[in-house]
């Protein structure tokens, strides 16, 4: 059994209509002034401003950075931190998709610690004490808010950056199922894919541990029937709510375990052809399923009976069956299955195979992968 140092960090608080306390809970960090950071759409759903009005009822004078783009760039946490250096928060919330989280602790990082985005790419690189955050997930995918890490995009060069340090993690996660009802359906199929993702890949990959598996499994077992629920039925709470505290969890075990080679191929292909980060990860994460299976077969089987449907499956085909389930998943959200639907050119796979090795994420896969292996993969893929 693998040993592990685990501090949580991060205090989460779930339910429905809890959008509320908001305001309560951050008198626990005495802030007199909070930047709150969101997006438009989340803006037009009028949460931002539910968010705000539970602020301002605590006595918090409230400032908003609206501006965050999906897939935040190195230019939104600039103009949010300029926000920040007129307004002076003592508080820092993060209320919107994995985007608006990422992007609030990016503007952590340069507002407390100065530099650029690019002078915490990598693990553990603040150079001074950060503002409390509090998470406010409209989504359920990312699991940003219980991870120590930003993902930021280099606006120049389009390379995610991810940029972790266990002070950039938030104090509080507040999790309300009913802010993810109005999800736009292709919203909700995205980051739903991307959730299950995680709890795949978490479960099998090189750091994994007993802790982050515990949080894998339980997220696998939210996930798994509550992502085609969501798909037919939008406005079942309760399926939402599994989503959101299985990304949660997700997020958790992220936290503790990383990534694989799923999220090192997608990265390339939303820096180079903008493929959402979502579909990029269902595009990869069936073969890269059936890839790792041929080591990890037995870690794969272990996630089949929580799902009843499954259960009695030959534990050897586990790896073919998630697989399947996964591209079945896509399908019946409606996002493309090909590389090829997306736009992309066989001709620059090579080039593409070149960049996903040198993705960090690539080096936690349980099983070796060169460059070779994700050409094989994309190839597949295409």
């Amino acid at each position: 059994m693998r040993a592990f140092d685990y501090q949580p960090r991060t205090r989460v608080v779930f339910g429905a209509g809890r959008l509320e306390e908001l305001g309560t809970l951050a008198l626990e960090f005495a802030p007199r002034r909070a930047l709150l950071v969101s997006d438009p759409g989340v803006v037009a759903a009028g949460h931002a401003a539910r968010g705000a009005e539970a602020l301002d009822r605590a006595g918090i004078e409230v400032h908003v950075f609206d501006a965050v783009h999906q897939n935040p760039t190195t230019q939104d946490v600039e103009a949010g931190l300029a926000v920040a250096r007129k307004c002076r928060p003592e508080l820092l919330v993060g209320l919107g998709g994995g985007s608006s989280m990422d992007c609030a602790k990016g503007i952590n990082f340069l507002y407390c610690c100065g530099g650029s985005m690019r002078d915490y790419w990598g693990v553990g690189k603040a150079t001074a004490p950060m503002l409390p955050m509090i998470a406010v997930p409209t989504t359920a995918g990312t699991g940003s808010e219980a991870q120590s890490f930003a993902l930021i995009s280099d606006a120049e060069t389009h390379v995610k950056m991810a940029c972790g340090d266990k002070r950039a993690a938030c104090r509080i996660a507040l999790l309300d199922p009913e802010l993810t009802l109005t999800q736009p359906p292709r919203v909700t199929a995205l980051t739903g894919i991307d959730a299950l993702s995680h709890a795949l890949e978490t479960y099998v990959t090189r750091p994994r541990n007993a802790l982050s598996q515990t949080f894998s499994r339980e997220a696998w077992r939210l996930l798994a029937p509550a992502y085609p629920r969501v798909l037919a039925e939008p406005a079942d709470l309760e399926a939402r709510a599994a989503m959101q505290l299985g990304a949660c969890l997700a997020g958790m075990a992220i936290e503790n375990s990383m990534l694989g080679a799923a999220h090192a191929l997608a990265n390339p292909l939303t820096a180079a052809y903008d493929v959402v980060h979502g579909q990029a990860v269902a595009l990869m994460l069936p073969h890269v399923i059936l890839f790792n299976g041929q080591e990890c077969w037995s870690s794969y089987a272990e996630l089949l009976p929580l799902l009843p449907a499954l259960a009695t499956v030959d534990p050897r085909s586990a790896p073919a069956v998630l697989a399947e389930l996964v591209a079945d998943y896509c399908r019946r959200a409606g996002l493309a299955v090909r590389l090829s639907e997306c736009g992309v050119q066989r001709e620059r796979l090579p080039e593409l195979a070149a960049q996903a090795a040198q993705q960090w994420t690539a080096g936690f896969n349980p099983r070796t992968v060169t460059v070779e292996d994700l050409l094989a993969l994309y190839e597949q893929a295409y």
